[in-house]
């Protein structure tokens, strides 16, 4: 990696990590380049402005997270809904990366900036979209091969299990503590366990 890609991911990641923590309007150009530890100057080589750094979090920081702990795990040949638990569990329990007391970063941003910014608006859409296609896939092929009933609308199943983790982040960040997270799984586990 070249000198300049290496600057330009290190503000990111580092942009990203700040604006986790404080939210996206609150985190100011000038907390981002303390943060970062770079000038105004090499800043502005890497970005035109805050907005374009914001959409290069999400396509180059949040897209490949969500690919890996998110997606991959849906493309698994194995009982979707089986896959679908373990990955609520992993994502909830054991990741590292996602903070209990900050939430989903994506699901921030969405909260924050799409209703304001149609480029943010548009970015998150399309992470989430390919998140709900992973899953939908995973669960029609779940139909055909006899781990799910063939009458589950896939595309419903989908959106709850979405909407049931974006809602038990925010329990989660209200309470501080991965606790707020054992009921919701155990409510999942016998809700696909009735997808059977």
């Amino acid at each position: 990696m070249k000198k300049a890609e290496a600057t330009r991911l290190a503000i990111l990641q580092k942009a990203f990590g700040l604006i986790y923590i404080k939210g996206y309007q609150a985190a100011s150009l000038d907390d981002i380049l303390a943060t970062t530890e770079v000038t105004k100057g090499a800043f502005y080589y890497h970005f035109k402005n805050k907005d374009e750094m914001g959409l290069a979090i999400i396509e180059e920081v949040l897209k490949p997270a969500v690919t890996e702990n998110y997606i991959k795990p849906m493309q698994q040949p194995a009982d979707p809904l089986k896959l679908i638990y373990r990955m609520m569990h992993s994502l909830l329990m054991e990741n590292e990366f996602l903070k209990v007391e900050y939430g989903c970063p994506a699901a921030n941003l969405t909260q924050e900036m799409a209703p304001w910014n149609e480029a943010f608006s548009k970015a998150l859409d399309e992470l989430t979209g390919k998140w709900n296609d992973a899953l939908v896939k995973s669960i029609e092929r779940g139909k055909k091969e006899g781990f799910v009933d063939k009458k589950v609308n896939a595309k419903q199943v989908a959106l709850f299990v979405m909407s049931g983790y974006w809602g038990i982040r925010n329990f989660g960040k209200l309470s501080g503590s991965r606790e707020a997270y054992k009921p919701y799984l155990k409510a999942l586990k016998a809700y696909l366990d009735g997808l059977a």
